[in-house]
């Protein structure tokens, strides 16, 4: 498989004001100069405002891919420079928002990074970008791009080869997830965890959780 291409590595310029109870965002992410590393809650000078949404272990790093940048930037008029949607990483060559759950990239000699969950557009995130019915529009296109956990701590650059060395044969996507998952791609994943070769984060779980208790809710017979 060709590898894609780190083309930037970005992190905090600095945070801004926002109406949430966090009182402040840490969306505003710029490409930096040089090597950063990485370790189990992302790059290192990078923060997340408030980890009850962003960040911790799930969420560590978020991915977005210049395809759908380009896209956008095609809808928008306008360019979108890595970090205008808040990634730590742009990513060329790989279909970042179609990745496999589990899936895992090398990047550069040593950083391994594993595919968890996608990211869900938010009004700071709105904000950010100024745009009628953003989160709408952004959900609808389904190019969310998608958060990693970091497996193997190291240090990463603009340039370095982003290498996926484990595709699970379970085949569903973080598109899929965000998408709304089928009763059979939940199967899919929970028979992955089961057997051993996948771990699901938190956010998944509780996916799978909430349509099991639907589908119970479906089954039940009817009250007499």
């Amino acid at each position: 498989m060709t590898p894609g291409t780190l083309l930037a590595v970005c992190r905090v310029h600095e945070l801004l004001p926002t109406t949430d109870s966090t009182g402040v965002t840490a969306i505003d992410k710029r490409p930096v100069v040089g090597p950063v590393k990485v370790h189990g809650l992302g790059l290192s000078g990078d923060i997340q405002a408030s980890r009850k949404h962003h960040g911790g272990e799930s969420k560590a790093v978020y991915a977005y891919s210049q395809d759908d940048a380009d896209y956008w930037a095609g809808e928008l008029g306008t360019d979108i420079p890595p970090g205008r949607f808040g990634e730590n990483l742009r990513i060329a060559g790989l279909p970042v928002s179609e990745a496999v759950i589990g899936e895992r990239w090398q990047i550069g000699d040593r950083t391994i990074l594993e595919v968890t969950c996608p990211r869900t557009p938010c009004r700071n995130f709105a904000q950010r970008m100024e745009q009628p019915g953003w989160v709408k529009r952004f959900a609808a296109a389904g190019r969310v791009g998608t958060y990693l956990r970091v497996v193997r701590n190291g240090t990463i650059s603009a340039g370095d080869p982003v290498t996926v060395i484990r595709r699970p044969e379970h085949g569903v996507t973080s598109g899929d997830v965000f998408r709304g998952l089928s009763p059979a791609q939940a199967g899919l994943l929970a028979d992955a965890e089961a057997a051993g070769g996948l771990v699901l984060s938190p956010e998944i779980k509780k996916v799978l959780r909430t349509l099991e208790s639907r589908q119970s809710r479906e089954t039940a017979p009817a009250a007499q």
